[in-house]
């Protein structure tokens, strides 16, 4: 009955700590659909690398901090903590309207990017309220609060929509106030409401606690979550920009295509707990790299049109040009046909499409020798990288990423009992510097290559990093041990 009560505790916090998450992380990816917003109506003119880097800014501060607010999570508790932090981040975002530069929108994005600590916050806060046989499902589920993106990239369109049919110049300004004015909630909430746990052994120095971070395991963690959830926030923000330009949608059909990336990668995270206590987060993380590296590699095709040489027409005698038409082309007494430049092809194909013509380059009473050239050629290969097949592969690559995220996670608690906050937080900030840096790096790359596939790139090959230095490491171990110990390896690695 004991055991019962403290279960159902367990649960009411656990439900508490997601909602948390879940709002915080909606904030923190606020930017994504604001600064589109504001950047397409023009009410302000900033280049695509400033966007760049009012997407990252947020995600950089929620990086940074992260193991700083691990290790305080771990000495005094989640609960003060977290409400500290929501109470603390609401007042930036109510400052956030009277922004009127990109200097001043950048300082409060910084400021109000510290929802993003509220991971490092949860991971060791959860933790402490189950036994090691409910951690992974229970992380699980506090992850799924990574769900709180596609609130955003599916409400805060409508509500910017709404808000500007009155005042088209400033109705955004709302957005961030509805914004601030809930975490204010949620941060009394859990001031109230919450119960403070912490670590038995939290009297630990920060040196002591900081010597966890020479494990080459943390580190390796690190660079997979870098990926799985780094870069599941930079698309969070990135996609809805991306269909704008590439697919012509508006901001509110954007959004909702975002929110079927977001939505779904953060409500499976709970079903990745479940694939890596079945399995293993060993094998679960080779599934998951090896599909990054399959779907990054179909995504990186960009929308194009080719236009090269093709099969042309030559004179088979010497002679004069008598006659030129669309359809053929007559050289004394001998005429040859002319394939005519075919009408535009459908648009909206699945696979690439190719058409082929001649076109005429001699004129009337020109003489030719035999085989010279009259009609050169000319090949269009047309690749529309279909709207609906891409996103279907935005969604899966970003389930991939939801079970990669809860894989990545699934061992801190149990080898690092006692610096859950610190392991926790030093993965999440590595996670979160992907968060950061990758909408930067998308826009340079963008706007060097002037292909918005290219971000693709750059996931698919740190995602056969990723991989390769997995397979690497695991070879290495199994070739150390016994074979019998093999199968310890899900444990140890």
């Amino acid at each position: 009955m004991e055991n019962s009560t403290s279960l159902s505790k367990s649960h009411r916090m656990l439900f508490l700590n997601t909602l948390a998450f879940t709002i915080c992380f909606a904030c923190w990816t606020l930017n994504g659909v604001l600064v589109t917003f504001l950047v397409d109506k023009g009410i302000f003119n900033w280049s695509v690398v400033q966007v760049g880097w009012l997407l990252g800014i947020p995600i950089l501060t929620g990086s940074i901090m992260r193991l700083p607010i691990g290790i305080l999570t771990d000495k005094y508790g989640g609960k003060y903590v977290f409400a500290t932090l929501l109470l603390l981040c609401s007042i930036p975002l109510f400052l956030l309207p009277l922004a009127d530069s990109f200097f001043m929108f950048a300082i409060l994005s910084f400021l109000f990017g510290l929802v993003g600590t509220s991971f490092a916050v949860g991971i060791g806060y959860t933790s402490i309220f189950y036994p090691k046989e409910w951690q992974g499902r229970a992380l699980g589920i506090f992850g799924m609060g990574n769900a709180g993106a596609a609130i955003t990239t599916f409400v805060a369109p409508s509500l910017l929509n709404q808000f500007s049919i009155a005042d088209p110049e400033n109705g955004w300004k709302m957005l961030p106030i509805v914004y601030g004015a809930v975490l204010l909630v949620i941060g009394l909430i859990f001031l109230f409401f919450a119960e403070n746990r912490k670590l038995e052994k939290s009297n630990r120095t920060i040196p002591q606690m900081l010597t966890t971070l020479k494990s080459a395991r943390v580190w390796r963690f690190g660079a997979y979550y870098f990926l799985v959830f780094g870069c599941f926030v930079a698309y969070s923000q990135w996609l809805l920009p991306n269909f704008m330009n590439v697919y012509s949608t508006s901001l509110v059909m954007g959004g909702m295509f975002a929110t079927m990336f977001s939505l779904p990668s953060g409500v499976i995270r709970a079903f990745g707990g479940y694939l890596s206590d079945k399995f293993g987060a060993r094998k679960v993380m080779y599934w998951v790299l090896s599909s990054s590296v399959i779907l990054s590699a179909l995504l990186m095709i960009p929308k194009m049109e080719i236009t090269t040489a093709g099969p042309g027409v030559m004179a088979g005698k010497k002679g004069i040009v008598t006659a030129i038409s669309p359809e053929k082309i007559s050289i004394g007494d001998k005429e040859y046909a002319i394939d005519s430049k075919p009408e535009a092809t459908e648009q909206g194909n699945i696979f690439p499409t190719k058409s082929s013509w001649q076109k005429v380059i001699v004129e009337q009473n020109q003489e030719v020798n035999k085989k010279e050239l009259i009609a050169k050629g000319v090949t269009r290969i047309n690749f529309d990288a279909n709207m609906w097949v891409f996103l279907v592969l935005v969604i899966l690559i970003g389930i991939s990423w939801g079970i990669g995220k809860a894989a990545v996670y699934k061992h801190i608690p149990e080898y690092f009992p006692t610096e859950i906050g610190v392991v926790g937080g030093m993965v999440g900030l590595l996670g979160g510097l992907g968060g950061f840096f990758c909408p930067i790096i998308f826009s340079y790359l963008l706007t060097t290559t002037g292909i918005w596939s290219s971000s693709w790139i750059f996931v698919l090959l740190f995602s056969a990093i990723c991989l390769i230095w997995m397979h690497i490491t695991i070879t290495n171990m199994m070739n150390e041990k016994q074979p019998g110990m093999a199968n310890q390896i899900d444990r140890k690695n």
